[in-house]
């Protein structure tokens, strides 16, 4: 009965943080021709992200700095990951295009100017190469999970380089980051994670009964100089292993700054 109480109570407020975000992105964006702005969008993220983080009970602390610029690679566990770290600094992130077509998420993807790649298309990295530099040269950080597919936690998948193309031709500096969940009553691997064939309407509803969660999010110091795109993928993917790594090493949570 509690259980039903919160989900019905936590639903009701994320619907109205929905139709109160897309009126503020409505009268506050796109009425005054801000819609435009890279830098507009990703701070209306920033502010957003932060209130149905607090809405959802996600209680993130994170470690190091969030990037100023090019890109952030992380690993990918959950639709959550975009909440969470959005709402740590100004981003924009590159996603499957299906994403855009998911219930409450999509449609707050599309306000932020999420970059979407339609991954069956090869050739369409390209096209996403373009949209990229137009977002960094505008002085946003483009977010990557080169893992291709979220996963359960229990490794760092390999890194796909070919996103990392425009990094390679423009010398930007790329960071690695890696988020992990805790979950008091039940199992972060199966109910906070959205992999395998997991369907997103059950996955949120039973999100919507937690507690808490709580997020952690490990920043990496950023690598500079000229590398090509499968370097920069080895190197990302190292640091991000070895930040995983040291936190689990000194599993301190009481250590890190809180937001």
């Amino acid at each position: 009965m509690i259980k039903a109480f919160r989900v019905a109570y936590r639903l009701c407020h994320v619907l109205l943080l929905f139709a109160v975000a897309f009126l503020d992105f409505t009268f506050r964006l796109w009425l005054w021709g801000k819609a435009g702005s890279i830098p507009a969008r990703a701070r209306w993220l920033k502010f957003w992200a932060g209130n149905f983080r607090r809405a959802l009970h996600v209680e993130a602390h994170f470690e190091g700095r969030p990037p100023v610029h090019g890109i952030l690679a992380c690993n990918h566990l959950s639709y959550i990951d975009i909440i969470v770290l959005g709402s740590l600094h100004p981003l924009v992130f590159v996603s499957k295009s299906e994403v855009a077509s998911w219930p409450v998420i999509g449609p707050l993807t599309r306000c932020a100017g999420t970059l979407y790649i339609v991954r069956q298309q090869r050739t369409d990295v390209v096209r996403l190469g373009h949209e990229m530099v137009k977002v960094v040269e505008a002085g946003v950080v483009v977010t990557l999970f080169l893992e291709g597919t979220s996963s359960d936690g229990a490794q760092v998948l390999p890194f796909r380089s070919s996103l990392l193309g425009p990094a390679e031709e423009h010398h930007w500096p790329v960071t690695g980051a890696w988020i992990h969940y805790s979950l008091s009553d039940g199992s972060v691997a199966d109910e906070v994670c959205y992999w395998r064939d997991m369907t997103f309407g059950p996955h949120l509803f039973n999100l919507l009964s937690k507690k808490r969660i709580e997020a952690f999010v490990s920043f990496g110091p950023t690598l500079h100089g000229e590398k090509d795109r499968k370097e920069m993928a080895r190197e990302l993917h190292t640091q991000v292993c070895g930040l995983k790594n040291s936190y689990l090493a000194r599993k301190n949570p009481g250590e890190l700054s809180v937001k």
